[in-house]
């Protein structure tokens, strides 16, 4: 991999530094310059002499925390990596590599601080201050939206980052149980009266969010209106019992606890979830939703941990071929075009491959599906009357 930073994002990120840095000199200028007018005109050239060498070491601070973030002087440092729950296995795979590779070129340990959870969880916990996230890998751009508008990651997250900060990509998928006794292979069997469905909950897990858009667009994408829409997402979640907190939640309890008669999860959960239960049968819809999964730096954070050098470079191994390897290796789809082209035959095809801005783009889903009285709120009343 290129050692370089993404051009577009250090251009950016280095216009940014300067006026931080310019802003910190310009508030250490106007604390002295009134008291040097006022002395230079009527002190001794000494005295004069003495304030300008005081000013002098007080620019010399300045530019030296300015560039202090850069450095890795330190003989380790920590980085604070917060996730969606079913990236674990991957970045177990991905996360050593990067060590070894820092380590190698900067003669320092990274040691990895992390935490995997329900997506929509995770970035509320961000927001909150309980995980100080230098980086988050979360399961939907709109999470990171949220994480921006409480001020701790700047506008332009989205152009500091190669792909639209999309760095591992997934569809959804229809698991049954063996010999799948309910006859499930489309979007519509789901909504079949004798169904059992194991779900997640929008308002905690990303795959909560991905899968109501998912039931949702096979209608609409499909020519339906939104009254059908309606109707087919309430039989839906009618069927199912209880929502989950997370992915991984819903996983365990299909495959390890063996409840619920069908599952909708990752492409890449079924893959994951092969090697550690038996297999079982599952279908990949072709009317199908591309689940993004982005991953930025959070500002605030690490310029407080004085993390940024090594959070953008462990952003840029993310997009790096051996890194987005070991992703495909569980069946995430790669955003490397070379990676890409070297796995495609191993993914069935997909005949129409919508996306959320198909669907209106985040800040409408928000509005439409999730906030308090929206879509949402609306079917699982209707669904539990």
């Amino acid at each position: 991999m290129n050692k370089s930073p993404h051009p577009a994002r250090w251009g950016i990120f280095q216009i940014e530094h300067i006026y931080t840095c310019i802003e910190k000199t310009r508030q250490v200028m106007q604390l002295v310059s009134q008291q040097i007018r006022g002395i230079w005109l009527h002190q001794h050239v000494v005295k004069r002499f003495a304030y300008l060498f005081c000013l002098g070491t007080i620019l010399s601070v300045a530019i030296a925390a300015c560039s202090g973030s850069y450095s890795a002087t330190e003989p380790e440092i920590k980085l604070r990596l917060v996730s969606f729950s079913v990236t674990k296995a991957a970045h177990d795979q991905i996360i050593p590599k990067f060590v070894e590779k820092w380590q190698k070129e900067h003669n320092q340990k990274v040691i990895f601080e992390q935490s995997y959870g329900g997506s929509v969880a995770q970035a509320a916990d961000v927001i909150a201050g309980k995980k100080e996230a230098d980086v988050v890998h979360l399961a939907l751009p709109l999470d990171v939206i949220r994480i921006q508008q409480a001020g701790l990651i700047k506008s332009s997250w989205q152009m500091r980052t190669p792909r639209n900060a999309i760095v591992s990509r997934s569809v959804a998928a229809i698991v049954t149980r063996e010999g799948n006794p309910k006859g499930i292979k489309t979007w519509a069997d789901i909504a079949k009266n004798d169904v059992k469905l194991i779900a997640a909950n929008p308002k905690t897990s990303g795959i909560g969010i991905w899968e109501l858009l998912a039931f949702w667009g096979s209608v609409t994408q499909n020519g339906g209106d939104e009254a059908t829409a309606i109707n087919y997402i309430t039989k839906v979640y009618k069927n199912t019992a209880a929502l989950t907190k997370d992915a991984r939640e819903a996983s365990d309890l299909f495959f390890q606890q063996a409840q619920g008669d069908v599952l909708i999860t990752y492409e890449n959960e079924v893959n994951l979830a092969e090697k550690t239960a038996s297999k079982l049968p599952y279908v990949i819809p072709d009317i199908n939703i591309s689940i993004d999964n982005p991953v930025a730096i959070v500002d605030k954070n690490v310029d407080k941990h004085r993390t940024r050098k090594v959070a953008e470079a462990f952003i840029d191994f993310l997009y790096s071929s051996e890194a987005q390897r070991e992703f495909a290796k569980l069946q995430y789809r790669p955003v490397n075009p070379t990676v890409t082209q070297e796995v495609a035959s191993q993914y069935p095809p997909i005949q129409t491959l919508f996306t959320a801005q198909d669907l209106g783009g985040w800040e409408m889903i928000q509005a439409k599906f999730l906030e308090n009285g929206a879509i949402f709120d609306k079917i699982q009343g209707d669904s539990k009357a």
